[in-house]
């Protein structure tokens, strides 16, 4: 979550995705419209993002970017725009807001105090074998799960101290299996 407050409620963020809040002043905030901007249908960003964050209500018809870092930049410098990025695209232009007073950290992620999160699922038919099987070592080792993976702003599977199925269902224990 991207955009020029710091906190939001649950309540607020599902009014501001779905329509019904449509300027800041709403919030106490400046007089100014709220620009809504979302991923593509079919993003799995977006996906994520209404499923946990929007608690299943699909977001406005609004403007929608390929992009996370074209949303990034179009929310940095667009006065009372939101919209939603991986960890990997934050940065000092724009500012990650808290939802019911929990800050978007990989820490909290981790704990499942965040959220808005999800894993990529990796799926064969059968028993992977050959070039699948040693592909499929080579994203769990040690080594591109702690610099690859972090480099591109992903959380290690190793550091999920809580597992969500592709279905949603939460737990705790080790995201890696």
């Amino acid at each position: 979550m991207i955009v020029h407050l710091k906190n939001l409620s649950s309540s607020e963020l599902i009014a501001i995705f779905t329509g019904k809040i449509t300027n800041w002043h709403q919030l106490g905030g400046p007089d100014i419209p709220v620009t809504l901007i979302n991923r593509s249908q079919g993003s799995g960003t977006r996906v994520t993002f209404e499923k946990y964050g929007l608690n299943g209500h699909e977001s406005a018809v609004a403007q929608e970017q390929d992009s996370s870092g074209t949303v990034r930049q179009i929310v940095a410098t667009t006065p009372g725009a939101i919209s939603y990025v991986s960890f990997g695209y934050v940065n000092q232009s724009v500012q990650p807001v808290s939802i019911n007073g929990v800050k978007p950290t990989e820490q909290n992620v981790t704990h499942n105090r965040w959220r808005i999160w999800s894993y990529e699922h990796i799926y064969t038919k059968g028993t992977p074998r050959g070039l699948t099987a040693k592909f499929l070592h080579y994203l769990k080792n040690d080594h591109i799960q702690t610099t690859l993976f972090n480099k591109l702003g992903y959380i290690s599977v190793k550091d999920m101290h809580y597992q969500r199925t592709w279905q949603g269902k939460v737990s705790k224990g080790s995201g890696e299996s």
